[in-house]
Parts: C-alpha cells; sequence; structure tokens
C-alpha cells in the first residue's frame, strides 16, 4: 500500500514542460539573475511548525462556486522566513469564482501571470516561478521551481511564501493530502478546484474498476539546449522548456487531465490531477479561466 510521507514521497520530481506564467505575485518583483544549466534534488524545509487559524468557505451561488479564505494552511509547514525564502505567511483576502458546471473547450490553453487554482484548504496552487535566464523574462528559458536549479525555500508541502505573506504550492499539497486520508491503493479524494472550475484529484482514479494511478504524458526532450546566448547543457528538467507534451505517453492529456468517475461525480467529469512527475499541477486548461485567478496590479 503506498501512502504519501513529506519526504521522499516524490523524489523523481524534477519539473519542467509548458511555458507557464511566474508565481503571481513574484512576477511584481525584480528580476534575480540566474545562469545555471543543471538541475539538483530538491532539499525541502522539513514542514514541523504548527500553524493555526485556517479559514475557508466554500459556497454554490447560482451557477457559480465562490471560495473565500484567508490562505492560512491546515497542516505543518515548514520555517518561514528561510534561507531560499526570506517571507513570512500571512493570513490573506483570498476570493475565487468559477462555474458550477465548467464547459469543456476543444483546446487547452495557459495565461500569463495566473494560479491554477485553489485547494479546498483555500490555499492557491501557484506552479510557476518568477525565475528566469539571466533574469530575462524574454529569454524563454524559465526555471523550473521543483527543478532544484534555484532554490527557492520549499518546504515539504512544496509550498513556500510570497511577498505578500500568501502561501501556495508549487506541488503536491502533502500536508492536505494526509489529512484527507490520501492513499495510493484508493481513489483520490476531492483536494481542489482548478481556475476554469474543474475539479483536481491527486494522483490516483478508478478506471475499468482499478485504482490506477493517473500518470502524466510530459518528457523530457532529447539532446542539448541550444547554448550560446541561451543555455545550454542537456534538457534535465532544469528549465519548464526542457519538457514536451508526448501525446499516449501517460494516462492523461495535455492539460494533465482526464474524464473520470468520482464520489462527487457518479456520472462522469472532465478532471485534473496531480501528478508525481511533471507538470504535477495542471498549467493549461481546458475551460474559460475566471478573473478572479489572473493577477490584479
Amino acid at each position: 500500500m503506498a501512502h504519501l510521507t513529506r519526504r521522499g514521497a516524490l523524489t523523481t520530481l524534477i519539473g519542467g514542460g509548458i511555458a507557464i506564467a511566474a508565481g503571481v505575485a513574484m512576477a511584481q518583483q525584480r528580476m534575480r539573475i540566474h545562469t545555471a544549466t543543471q538541475s539538483s534534488p530538491l532539499s525541502l524545509v522539513s514542514a514541523n511548525r504548527n500553524i493555526s487559524g485556517n479559514r475557508v468557505s466554500i459556497s454554490v451561488q447560482g451557477a457559480k462556486r465562490v471560495i473565500t479564505s484567508n490562505g492560512v494552511p491546515d497542516h505543518k509547514v515548514g520555517s518561514f522566513p528561510n534561507n531560499g525564502n526570506p517571507h513570512s505567511i500571512a493570513a490573506q483576502s483570498h476570493r475565487f469564482v468559477m462555474p458550477v458546471s465548467a464547459r469543456k473547450g476543444s483546446r487547452a490553453t495557459g495565461g500569463e501571470l495566473m494560479l491554477s487554482g485553489v485547494a479546498i484548504n483555500g490555499v492557491p496552487f501557484d506552479p510557476g516561478a518568477a525565475e528566469f535566464w539571466q533574469g530575462n523574462r524574454t529569454s524563454g528559458w524559465q526555471y523550473e521551481a521543483l527543478g532544484g536549479a534555484v532554490s527557492l525555500g520549499l518546504d515539504a508541502n512544496y509550498g513556500h511564501v510570497q511577498p505578500s505573506g500568501a502561501y501556495h504550492y508549487h506541488g503536491l499539497p502533502i500536508g492536505l493530502m494526509q489529512n484527507l486520508g490520501w492513499s495510493g491503493s484508493k481513489v483520490s479524494p476531492l483536494v481542489g478546484y482548478a481556475a476554469d472550475g474543474f475539479p483536481i484529484y491527486a494522483i490516483t482514479a478508478e478506471v475499468d474498476g482499478k485504482v490506477v494511478e493517473m500518470t502524466s504524458s510530459y518528457r523530457l526532450k532529447s539532446g542539448n539546449r541550444p547554448g550560446g546566448s541561451q543555455p545550454g547543457g542537456r534538457h534535465d528538467g532544469t528549465f519548464v522548456q526542457d519538457y514536451q507534451y508526448v501525446a499516449g505517453s501517460g494516462r492523461l492529456d495535455e492539460a494533465n487531465g482526464a474524464v473520470v468517475k468520482t464520489a462527487e461525480y457518479p456520472e462522469r467529469t472532465y478532471a485534473y490531477f496531480l501528478t508525481r512527475t511533471y507538470p504535477v499541477i495542471p498549467r493549461v486548461f481546458f475551460g474559460s479561466i475566471d478573473a478572479s485567478f489572473r493577477l490584479r496590479r
């Protein structure tokens, strides 16, 4: 029976793939200059600090689902500030709106400076990092938050804190999943909602009467990066652009989604999945994104 632990459960995570906008609040900060071209194992900050005060409300108002929260997690977190993240967790005034009955379009699309969704504990999913090759947002090379080349001070929930004090997830929300009783031998509980309103589950689902792992269809590109004025070295997951979608190589589509039957949707629904490997958190979507998930300047 596979169970999730805060450390070690995701040792294969090194990120990469579709170009995605940088973390929302960090986007307004001056870019740090990086020249690293090699991924490294993540060094996560132990999540051993108790935190209290989680507030979240999930309601249906007509055709919309509204989630309000203070963004304070309902599980143990790492020590913040830390060497890779100089910010402290502070209560927020999150309000996210999405359709109750999301509609799936024919094309998966992404958006600049947007959150991917929100967990049922009210903490946002924000997989992108505002870190670029030589600090240049237009370079075409964005560092992957889970690639390990740039230290972000992530804790064992793959979360850290924005300058505003907003705690958010860059990877699997281990503490939340433990609270929900997630197990690799069971169908995943509902863990959140995507920015387009479709549900988000973690790793497992029922397919043909069996519990299976819903695997990503993204793979590392072969060969090396261009070099010269662009980063060199092999495609190893340092950058988002080191990965590409390979249809049929996993169970999930390019948005990390599939049609499944769940406890919340017994008649089947399209749903997104958090996965053990890139993209981990979905980064493109088949539905329309509500403005509440976009950066507000």
